[in-house]
C-alpha cells in the first residue's frame, strides 16, 4: 500500500505522468484502492459522496458498507478514482486555483454540448473529453 500512497501524494497531473509512474498506477489499480485512502482523496475533492457514488456506479449504501468493512475497491473503480484524481489535479494546474476549477466544473459548457463538466466524470470517455478540453484551455486553442 505504501507505493500507492507515495505515487498519489505526489503533486502529479496528466502532464507529469511518465512511464515509471504509469507502471505504479497500473499496480495501484490491480491492487485496488482501499476505502480509507479513497476517503482522503474524496475529502480533497469538491465532490460529495453521492457524486462519488455516481462516478463509481455504486450506491451510497454500498460505499457505506465499504467503509464499515474497510474494503478495497475493485480494479475498475480504482482506475476511475485515479483518473478523476489526475484530472482534478490537472484542472487545478490549468486554472491556477481550486476555486476557479470548481466553478468550471459546475457551469454548463457550450463546447461540451451544454453539459456541466462534472457530469462527464462517470465514464472514461467523459474523463478523456474533459482532459482534452482542459488541454485546449491550457494552450489557449479553444475552437
Amino acid at each position: 500500500m505504501q507505493k500507492k500512497t507515495n505515487i498519489l501524494d505526489q503533486n502529479i497531473s496528466y502532464n507529469s505522468v511518465d512511464d515509471k509512474n504509469i507502471l505504479l498506477f497500473i499496480k495501484a489499480v490491480k491492487d485496488g484502492i482501499n476505502f480509507s485512502y479513497f476517503t482522503s482523496i474524496a475529502k480533497k475533492s469538491p465532490f460529495s459522496m453521492f457524486e462519488w457514488s455516481n462516478f463509481l456506479h455504486l450506491s451510497e449504501r454500498t460505499l457505506q458498507r465499504y467503509k464499515k468493512e474497510k474494503r478495497t475497491f475493485d480494479s475498475l473503480q480504482s482506475e476511475k478514482i485515479l483518473q478523476i484524481t489526475l484530472l482534478y489535479r490537472f484542472g487545478i494546474d490549468v486554472f491556477g486555483s481550486k476555486e476557479k476549477f470548481h466553478s468550471w466544473l459546475e457551469i454548463e459548457n457550450l463546447s461540451l454540448g451544454k453539459t456541466r463538466p462534472k457530469e462527464l466524470l462517470d465514464n472514461a470517455f467523459g474523463i478523456n473529453l474533459l482532459k482534452d478540453e482542459l488541454t485546449r484551455i491550457e494552450h489557449c486553442t479553444l475552437a
